[in-house]
């Protein structure tokens, strides 16, 4: 590095995060079979419907919030669910109400930038700090479309290959329903 580049980012424990590449290989090592496409960056639900086409299976939203004591939660939900952050404070139990974590945060804990969260940034939590909640309704769609790592691609993996994935990353989800009351 040169003087005056900016430092590569870190997380929390001081490691470069993981690439995608590095994602990609380590759910081959758990021997979950999955497609990755390529396509433009998309920052939103409503930019990834558009350019996803016809891709078959379930598409996700995935939101990275914190409560006022900093606990933290990646929230999982189909990509055309509504989230009442308000109700799913009391259910979380979370201290206070949430609001969406800096995108400091979430590079710390995660390695990932805005419009790449997805439950596969787990692979970057050494330090077990993110809690994972997930809708059952995401893991009803065969497969379920997620970003990896980076939001120019999508990767589709099967429902019981991500389970698989967040128990072997120590994070095993918490499965609620995001419409409830």
């Amino acid at each position: 590095m040169t003087p005056g580049d900016p430092s590569p980012p870190l997380l929390a424990d001081g490691s470069p995060p993981a690439t995608g590449e590095g994602l990609l290989a380590r759910l081959e090592m758990l021997g979950i079979e999955t497609r990755t496409v390529t396509h433009v960056a998309v920052f939103t639900v409503e930019e990834a419907q558009r350019v996803r086409g016809g891709l078959p299976g379930g598409h996700t939203k995935n939101l990275f919030v914190r409560d006022k004591r900093g606990t933290m939660w990646l929230l999982c939900c189909p990509a055309d669910q509504s989230v009442d952050l308000r109700t799913l404070a009391s259910r979380l139990g979370a201290s206070g109400r949430l609001s969406f974590g800096s995108t400091e945060r979430l590079m710390r804990y995660l390695g990932v930038t805005p419009g790449a969260v997805s439950p596969f940034a787990v692979i970057n939590d050494h330090g077990r700090q993110v809690r994972v909640v997930v809708d059952p309704a995401v893991l009803a769609a065969e497969p379920i479309n997620m970003h990896p790592l980076d939001n120019t691609r999508t990767t589709a993996i099967p429902a019981a290959g991500l389970l698989a994935f967040l128990e072997a990353e120590g994070h095993p989800p918490t499965l609620l329903d995001f419409g409830a009351s």
